[in-house]
């Protein structure tokens, strides 16, 4: 199958599975119009995720890299309720784009958009006992998805879920010798999910509108 097809496959899926929401349709115009860069994740994908907190019976959710919102909303419409969705930012730009989308959805309530470097806001928010969080989702800058995973080992407890995506790279990650800062960053958390004995892990491989990629999905043990 080629790219297109994938494209088309995924129309499909959205067109039979989930319903035309206009609020995520604008979400994404207006982070597309703000110049922030289109690497949201796919509806299929944001629905997922929404699921995930469902199945979860999710009251807390960490995500780090909020982008314009899109995935926080989705997150957001998968808490239960009193829940709360805590996103880290590093762009102010995008932070800002982002606090207008959630309010547009009418989930301000229920996000705590966090501004600065992530590595600096982890540790804060485990000296402020926010967790533990019941689901994780990383989707940052990759260079640092390995530091990423272990802080969210530090803020979670046995049963919650941790989710890092973008994980295949198109195959890129085959490459150990690679300079790729990207890559050397989700290698190495690939390897902390496979060698911690806290988490029992598995990755899948995904095509789409995203192309050739792929998320790696934690349960952390009892």
């Amino acid at each position: 199958m080629t790219d297109n097809s994938w494209n088309d496959v995924d129309a499909y899926l959205c067109n039979v599975l989930l319903e035309e929401d206009d609020t995520l349709s604008q979400t994404l115009r207006a982070s597309t119009q703000a110049g922030l860069p289109e690497i949201n994740v796919t509806p299929p994908q944001g629905k997922f995720l929404m699921l995930l907190a469902q199945i979860r019976g999710a009251t807390a959710v960490l995500e780090i890299g909020t982008l314009g919102g899109y995935s926080t909303i989705w997150l957001a419409r998968g808490i239960q309720p009193g829940g709360r969705v805590v996103t880290l930012e590093v762009e102010p730009a995008s932070a800002e784009v982002a606090r207008a989308n959630v309010e547009r959805a009418g989930c301000s309530e229920l996000v705590d958009i966090r501004v600065a470097p992530a590595l600096e806001t982890l540790p804060q928010l485990a000296a402020e006992g926010a967790g533990p969080f019941d689901l994780v989702f990383i989707d940052a800058d990759k260079a640092n998805s390995g530091n990423y995973l272990h802080w969210a080992l530090e803020l979670t407890r046995p049963g919650s879920v941790i989710v890092c995506d973008n994980v295949i790279r198109h195959g890129q990650i085959l490459d150990a010798e690679s300079a790729d800062e990207d890559v050397r960053g989700t290698r190495a958390a690939l390897e902390l999910a496979g060698s911690d004995g806290r988490l029992d892990t598995t990755a899948l491989q995904t095509v789409g509108a995203k192309g050739w990629d792929g998320f790696l999905l934690c349960v952390v043990k009892g």
